[in-house]
């Protein structure tokens, strides 16, 4: 493990997926419920002695996994893949949902002076799409279809914008979060109907966009939302799987393997933090539309019975840890 740095948390949000450790029926279900959060940003109280690149009032976002520094991934710059990961909130671990934390002081962000706590905690999210866009070669000219309008389709379709593409279209099931992507400047909405088969969503995606995408970006994990991916995307195009479903899905492979769809798999970031952070601090990327909801740490149990119903119509959620500063 590296040198250490011991920030104040200010901020952390609720992210959906880690609902399931409260689900009995999850395959995530472990004997120990760890302390949540791996979505935060603080403020630096103390640093270890061999720590250079922090000082005490830095405020920094903070990257939630650390890789174990010695095995064949991590040597090469693919960290995210190590299988001796300590990843915040992944038992045995736990996680930053707290008012201090200790953590790796290489794996916490500097925030530039112009980018707030707020969207620092959401650079955390905004690395996952950054990631998604890198793996899927994202450039200048591309025109992407995003499935799933939910938080981490939304910062997908940030990280395309800012990375080139010049024609978005997103898809949901639920409107408040199309109107949502339509406040970031998405090109095209499609609301999916509950009647609707693969090949009407497929031709209306077409219909809308004129050509088919270049990039495909499946944010969902629903087995539905891949197979249209998969269709949608045009001949030697690229379809990066972001959202994660079942564990195993029924595909349409032939077609794609005949057409040359690249099919690419997406975990988590690798190295994305300072681009994530350079596209907030130079305005390409604006999170806080993103950001819905504010509650005390004291009053956690609201946030995720939000987070998990829906009521009040959700995007991120904010915790604030420490009282002063609640506003």
């Amino acid at each position: 493990m590296g040198p250490k740095a011991r920030p104040k948390c200010r901020l952390a949000t609720v992210s959906p997926h880690k609902l399931r450790i409260q689900n009995p029926e999850s395959r995530n279900m472990w004997i120990r419920r760890p302390l949540l959060g791996h979505e935060a940003s603080g403020t630096v109280l103390e640093v270890g002695k061999n720590v250079k690149t922090l000082k005490p009032g830095d405020r920094v976002a903070i990257e939630p996994g650390v890789g174990c520094r010695t095995c064949s991934f991590c040597k090469k710059g693919k960290y995210h893949l190590c299988s001796d990961m300590i990843f915040c909130a992944s038992p045995p671990y736990d996680g930053n949902l707290c008012r201090y934390y200790v953590h790796d002081a290489d794996f916490c962000f500097k925030l530039p002076d112009n980018v707030s706590l707020e969207e620092g905690t959401l650079i955390e999210p905004l690395a996952v799409g950054v990631h998604a866009c890198k793996r899927a070669k994202v450039r200048f000219g591309d025109v992407v279809l995003i499935l799933g309008a939910g938080p981490i389709g939304l910062v997908t379709l940030l990280a395309a914008k800012a990375m080139g593409a010049t024609k978005t279209i997103i898809t949901d099931l639920v409107g408040g979060r199309l109107d949502k992507a339509k406040e970031l400047g998405v090109d095209y909405t499609l609301k999916i109907e509950k009647n609707m088969t693969e090949v009407e969503t497929v031709s209306k995606i077409g219909e809308l966009l004129q050509e088919a995408p270049d990039v495909s970006l499946e944010c969902t994990g629903v087995e539905q939302c891949v197979r249209v991916a998969l269709e949608a995307t045009k001949t030697g195009g690229v379809v990066a799987l972001v959202g994660l479903g079942k564990f195993e899905l029924t595909l349409p492979l032939e077609n794609a393997i005949l057409r040359e769809v690249d099919i690419r798999g997406v975990f988590r970031y690798n190295n994305d933090y300072p681009a994530a952070i350079e596209m907030v601090k130079t305005g390409k990327v604006d999170l806080k539309p993103l950001i819905t909801h504010h509650f005390r740490i004291q009053d956690s149990g609201k946030a995720f019975h939000m987070a998990k119903t829906g009521e009040g119509n959700p995007i991120k959620i904010l915790i604030h840890p420490n009282p002063d500063d609640y506003y």
